[in-house]
């Protein structure tokens, strides 16, 4: 096993569940095998982790039930606290973003990418729903293009959680105009970064992924309070994925420093998804 340092409470704010019982939907591009809570309970084992967040992937679409059923396992145990994001759109009722909230859903996620089930036009009338339930905008798309979307994104009316150090495919320099659009997103204070799968952007098989590493090491300077921590877990789509051992290495060389490190891991997570502080402290 290996040794952690990781504080209570800490937190995975990114990782997906698949059920091959439940349907896929019509827009998949992925259809990844089966990866059940049984076995990311083992994860949670050997990294020292209390507390997770199930995101809906793009695989099931706007059918959030293995998340919902994933949430409830793992809410309810004796290591973990579970919360989702989950995947609405314009046509979602009230009383169903109420039933969500109840079962866990802190946020809407817009995958936009291959396979995403709603589409950029869509997201100005759901973050308007979803900001009376305390919700927020979970993003994923290649950073590359975030410049041409950034004045709508500053104009939402809920805070906004970005996937993957901004998932410029491939990386860029840390001065270059499209990484600085992300940076000032940062500095609304209403915007967090997850820290999480650099290989969405940069193949690396040493999985050391510098380049990435150095988008990081920036954005960690910048903000530590709008940080989170992630996963990725079960790393779909990924032929040469990063072993426990590497994610466990990575974290240590980007979170570095105790305060820094309960910053990221459990009290960021906390005011995002709303997990009780008293036993985070």
């Amino acid at each position: 096993m290996i040794e952690r340092s990781y504080p209570p409470g800490s937190c995975d704010t990114h990782m997906h569940i698949y059920d091959s019982r439940y349907p896929i939907a019509a827009t998949a591009k992925l259809q990844p095998p089966d990866a059940t809570v049984a076995e990311y309970r083992r994860v949670q084992a050997v990294l020292d982790l209390d507390r997770v967040v199930v995101v809906q992937p793009s695989t099931y679409g706007l059918d959030n039930s293995c998340t919902l059923d994933a949430v409830a396992q793992l809410g309810h145990g004796e290591r973990a606290d579970a919360r989702a994001v989950v995947v609405v759109d314009d046509q979602t009722t009230d009383a169903e973003l109420d039933r969500l909230t109840s079962l866990g859903a802190r946020g809407a996620r817009f995958h936009m990418l291959p396979g995403g089930a709603v589409p950029w036009e869509m997201m100005p009338r759901v973050a308007e729903r979803i900001a009376s339930h305390g919700w927020h905008v979970q993003l994923q798309m290649n950073g590359r293009e975030l410049i041409d979307r950034l004045d709508a994104l500053l104009m939402l009316p809920t805070s906004l959680v970005v996937d993957h150090v901004g998932r410029f495919m491939p990386p860029v320099a840390v001065d270059d105009e499209r990484f600085v659009a992300l940076l000032r997103l940062v500095d609304t204070g209403r915007c967090w970064v997850k820290l999480s799968a650099p290989y969405e952007s940069a193949v690396d098989p040493t999985h050391r992924y510098e380049a990435v590493s150095r988008l990081v090491a920036a954005l960690v300077e910048r903000a530590p309070e709008r940080m989170l921590w992630a996963t990725n877990w079960p790393h779909p789509g990924q032929t040469d994925p990063p072993s426990l051992t590497d994610i466990d290495r990575l974290g240590s060389e980007w979170m570095q420093g105790r305060d820094v490190r309960k910053r990221i891991l459990v009290d960021n997570p906390a005011e995002v998804y709303g997990f009780d502080r008293k036993e985070s402290s």
